[in-house]
């Protein structure tokens, strides 16, 4: 059933690449180089930054992996506000909140008919609460996306450990679908009992969601839509393609080392996504409100992760009123000034000029155009092609950030960055994939003009978008 549903997704894929080569009347556009992204896949990769939200019974015992025994009455936020939550993440510069509607300890944060152990049955709002319904209106209000995790272990359901367990699973997966509006990302991993071995449906977990949500990107380690970057650091490999080769894989049981890199020549496109706590654990512990990650630190996650072809999700651990803390406000908003002073002025705006050129439509001027959708292609067969940019008047730059039209493909297999010292181009920094984001950072320069060579890509490059910064201005 899956191994259908994604050739007929592969298909669909395939044919909005060529729909937009026969638009460029005239020209063709190079041919893609598959695979490619669905179109959700694309819409996805373009959010790049959103929130990770852990919220339940471990807020309140302190516990990061509960054990399904914490009475239902321990939840009860005095002052749970999801409206403040949105808030927080609209301002803060993300474009969604991905829920843990239900952790290992098998709390459900809805009024779930699957089981006993869930808001229904606590005190907070007598037990007519629903924090999955709250949630899902506060992102629609802000104009955010929502996503939901549910945990695939469950510590406290009886008929976990049995197959019957399945179908309570997915039983729980078309209520979130089904009841709560668009979901843009369904996040599941491999979490299982060492003594209780379950041995999970993932095709018919995969199958439930994608009936009840064509549109949503299933998230596990081992895709099918996007996969885990291989650690819980944010930080991507220097060398990361979206592509993958999944034979063998299955949530819980992948290669790490091979998530975080990805395959040159994997058969499917599944990018990278990666999950890191803005605190040493994942639920709100009140010890921990003066040891979240430095400012410093968040931006080397943000470079190792969207500057390396990942999208980023951050997670944030509500506390016991139910609200997004004052030290997490404060740290998100600090992170989010620092990402506006680095990428405040783009130096990127003078003359651009191409070692190869496909046509008037496919120019170099087309990198400094601010939109994705254009971009500049050489020749067919150009495998390796340069582009000079001419900054008009010499500046300070320490930053490149690129980006490959990936609607055809991740081509490049390495490239160069060169800045001119008044007589020669002197390399600054040499690096290996970009896809849909590479941010390259290197040594303050002075120049004038900034040559970037592709060296190596799988077909002729397409480069969507080159931009120019010095970060530390």
């Amino acid at each position: 059933m899956l191994i259908s549903v994604q050739a007929r997704r592969g298909w669909s894929s395939v044919l909005i690449a060529l729909s937009i080569a026969v638009a460029v009347a005239g020209q063709p556009a190079p041919k893609p180089v598959l695979p490619i992204p669905t179109r959700s896949q694309l819409e996805w990769q373009k959010l790049e930054y959103y929130a990770f939200v852990h919220f339940g019974p471990n807020t309140f015992t302190g516990h990061e992996w509960g054990e399904g025994r914490a009475p239902t009455d321990e939840f009860n936020p005095t002052a749970f506000d999801a409206r403040q939550w949105a808030k927080v993440v609209k301002d803060a510069g993300m474009k969604g909140i991905i829920l843990t509607a239900k952790h290992h300890d098998g709390f459900c944060l809805w009024p779930s008919a699957t089981t006993e152990y869930s808001v229904k049955n606590s005190k907070w709002r007598d037990g007519k609460g629903d924090v999955v319904k709250d949630v899902a209106a506060a992102t629609r209000e802000y104009g955010l996306k929502f996503g939901v995790y549910i945990s695939p272990w469950d510590r406290n359901h009886p008929l976990y450990g049995t197959p019957r367990y399945n179908k309570i699973y997915k039983q729980q997966w078309r209520e979130l679908l089904m009841n709560y509006g668009p979901v843009f990302e369904s996040w599941l991993d491999g979490a299982n009992d060492n003594k209780t071995r379950m041995v999970y449906d993932f095709d018919g977990f995969f199958s439930t969601i994608r009936s009840a949500q064509p549109n949503a990107v299933i998230f596990s380690d081992a895709g099918p839509d996007a996969r885990w970057v291989g650690n819980e650091r944010g930080i991507a490999g220097e060398t990361n393609w979206s592509m993958r080769d999944n034979e063998g894989s299955f949530p819980g049981f992948a290669d790490q080392k091979a998530l975080n890199t990805g395959d040159e020549n994997g058969s499917e496109w599944v990018p990278a996504e990666c999950d890191v706590s803005i605190r040493p654990g994942w639920f709100y512990h009140a010890d921990e409100d003066t040891r979240l990650k430095s400012t410093d630190q968040l931006m080397d996650i943000y470079y190792g992760s969207v500057g390396r072809n990942c999208n980023l999700l951050l997670n944030i651990g509500v506390d016991r009123r139910g609200l997004v803390n004052e030290n997490d406000i404060a740290r998100l908003m600090e992170f989010k000034a620092a990402r506006e002073r680095a990428f405040a002025r783009n130096l990127a705006k003078g003359k651009i000029s191409a070692s190869s050129i496909r046509g008037s439509r496919f120019a170099p001027n087309n990198v400094l155009d601010d939109s994705f959708e254009t971009y500049w292609a050489p020749k067919d067969g150009v495998t390796t092609a340069s582009l000079t940019l001419d900054l008009e008047m010499e500046s300070y730059i320490d930053t490149i950030l690129l980006q490959e039209y990936i609607g055809l493909g991740q081509r490049a297999k390495s490239f160069a960055v060169e800045v001119w010292n008044g007589r020669e181009f002197l390399p600054v920094a040499r690096e290996t994939t970009i896809g849909y984001k590479r941010i390259v950072r290197f040594p303050k320069q002075l120049t004038s003009r900034v040559r970037i060579t592709i060296e190596d890509s799988r077909a002729c490059p397409v480069i969507s978008t080159v931009r120019v910064y010095n970060t530390s201005s």
